[in-house]
């Protein structure tokens, strides 16, 4: 991988990671359609820890009241039932799904979940759950409201992430309307339950990524710092976004990528692997 590929696949990174249009399939995609080689999964762990930063100083403040605020309630009873305490365990759990998952099918995230058959099905399949939840989730639901079943039932809907072209954010945030909660609380825990899981996997995958088959280490430090720049913009546009609009404009353009790598497939202008 070249310094300008890295540019390029660390800004999509960046911009797709909190868009509920999955980052991981337009990693897999940009490359097949510019002939360049597949970064490969380990590449992609590796930069969203550059986006998860930017989760981090964004919602810097709602960390740290959910991490001090957990910590102290084992010596004060009194605030185990804190919200923020609350959001402690439910992140725990909400990541057990995908960590499990991730572990007993790392060879097949590797290898043949990354076939673009399998991404284009996932994002026009995705796309048609998320435009579902959207129109059907009474939305009248905060995250006071989140409780220990629906913090695992988010958690198992993160774990599907692992498939390219489900989208992390899509999976959360579509279950999270199907339970009933709006749009800004279901994206804000989305966000927020990802942080374990992603730092975790990054983390796990660096040997992998700087190892001598990969794209190396200047090349993925590249983008995972244009990652962190871009995704901290991303983060900022969409809460704004989706105060006032629908999912919607995801839905069409999941459906269309979709639909656009199926025909470019079906033409042998890409090949599925």
């Amino acid at each position: 991988m070249d310094i300008f590929q890295a540019v390029i696949l660390g800004i999509v990174q960046g911009l797709t990671e909190f868009l509920p249009i999955s980052s991981s399939a337009h990693l897999r995609v940009f490359p097949a359609l510019f002939g360049w080689q597949d970064p490969g999964a380990s590449f992609t762990a590796v930069t969203q820890i550059g986006t998860e930063a930017a989760v981090l100083i964004y919602f810097r403040k709602d960390i740290w009241n959910i991490l001090s605020t957990w910590f102290r309630a084992w010596g004060n009873p009194a605030l185990r039932g804190d919200l923020n305490t609350r959001l402690g365990w439910y992140i725990i759990v909400g990541t057990l799904p995908l960590g499990i998952l991730g572990l007993l099918f790392e060879d097949q995230i590797k290898t043949s979940v990354r076939d673009l058959r399998v991404i284009a099905a996932t994002l026009i399949g995705l796309g048609i759950v998320l435009w579902i939840a959207d129109r059907v989730g009474r939305q009248n639901r905060s995250l006071e409201a989140l409780k220990l079943r629906s913090a695992f039932a988010l958690g198992c809907a993160q774990a599907l992430a692992l498939i390219p072209g489900v989208s992390r954010s899509g999976a959360t945030i579509s279950a999270g309307l199907f339970l009933g909660f709006d749009r800004a609380a279901a994206s804000r825990y989305a966000f927020l339950l990802a942080i374990p899981a992603v730092v975790a996997s990054g983390l796990f995958q660096l040997p992998d990524a700087f190892s001598g088959e990969g794209p190396g280490w200047g090349p993925t430090l590249i983008a995972t710092a244009l990652a962190f720049v871009s995704g901290y913009a991303s983060i900022a546009w969409l809460l704004r976004y989706i105060s006032t609009h629908s999912y919607l404009p995801f839905v069409i353009y999941r459906i269309a990528l979709g639909l656009l790598i199926l025909v470019l497939l079906a033409t042998g202008a890409l090949q599925p692997i």
